[in-house]
């Protein structure tokens, strides 16, 4: 089948214009947000692990009760307003980014070119796009993991923002842990875009079917499905990372000095090995069941605002 000469038709799909990225962003600050929020108390005790690993060392379930029995049941929610607000903005330019690079990509190299090359274009675009949401989630981060490791430091993230700045200036107080989340969230989001879609078409070609003739499970529980292979995958790749940005957005750690020699001396401390394993366990079920939950809350975002997922397909067989 010949390519459309609509330029918002991609592989026998679309259109994809300005509603569709507009679609897709706001599915993506919605299942960010909700997944993300909803999993603030394991967030928390996962964080307080890897700041206060010589007091959180009763495992992940013993963690949530020693949160409780310190700071009550309302510690679990401790960082649930910049959580929820960081992870709305970081969720529309991430997922409307990917669906914005990913076609326009495939509209630039060509559509054989395109499905052959698929995984680097899953790579590419996730990548771009969580460079973009990074910027604008920096802040929130610092914010939430400030509150989380000193839950008297303020009363709400305003209170946090403003102090924190007074303190330490605005790049100190916000993007003190920027190359981190960089570090985490790029190998992460590649991960998670890349497995997802490989592990979605694994599902669909065992099950003899596609996004356009379904299994029994639907097309949303392919998404659940391979969200959670993806979500463990970029957990343990990302975790290392993630780890060093918990402890350098703790106060006082690393020292003084610039973000690298406060990074460097935090690793050093730390260990390797701490910190590619500490608390590990815990966001394997995390982000295990929040990637589940993202892929599948876009799609039914995605299908009541009109629109539908752009996915790979042969142009050979179109």
């Amino acid at each position: 089948m010949a390519a459309s000469k609509d330029p918002t038709i991609v592989m026998g799909q679309g259109p994809f214009d300005m509603k569709y990225f507009l679609s897709g962003a706001l599915a993506g600050g919605i299942c960010c947000s909700i997944t993300h929020g909803g999993l603030v108390p394991v967030d928390v005790v996962k964080t307080k692990i890897q700041l206060n690993p010589e007091v959180y060392n009763k495992g992940f379930i013993g963690g949530f009760n020693q949160v409780i029995e310190k700071e009550g049941m309302n510690g679990l929610l401790t960082g649930l307003g910049p959580t929820a607000q960081g992870y709305f903005i970081q969720g529309w330019f991430k997922f409307g980014g990917v669906e914005f690079f990913k076609t326009n990509i495939t509209r630039s190299v060509g559509e054989q070119k395109a499905w052959d090359n698929r995984q680097s274009i899953y790579l590419v675009s996730a990548a771009m796009a969580e460079f973009i949401a990074d910027i604008f989630l920096c802040p929130y981060e610092a914010c939430r993991i400030r509150l989380v490791s000193d839950p008297a430091y303020a009363d709400s993230m305003v209170g946090c923002a403003t102090k924190m700045m007074a303190e330490q200036g605005f790049m100190g107080a916000f993007y003190s842990g920027f190359v981190p989340i960089l570090c985490k969230q790029i190998p992460y989001t590649m991960t998670k875009f890349a497995v997802q879609g490989r592990a979605a078409e694994g599902i669909y070609a065992s099950l003899g079917a596609s996004p356009d003739a379904p299994p029994a499970i639907g097309n949303l529980g392919v998404s659940l499905a391979s969200g959670v292979v993806a979500g463990v995958a970029a957990a343990i790749i990302s975790h290392p990372a993630d780890t060093l940005l918990s402890k350098i957005n703790k106060k006082g750690a690393g020292g003084e000095g610039g973000m690298f020699t406060r990074m460097g001396r935090i690793v050093a401390e730390t260990g390797v090995v701490t910190l590619c394993t500490q608390g590990l366990g815990a966001r394997c079920v995390m982000i295990g069941t929040l990637t589940a939950g993202q892929f599948g809350i876009f799609d039914i975002i995605m299908g009541m605002t009109g629109a539908t997922k752009f996915s790979f397909k042969d142009p050979s067989k179109l």
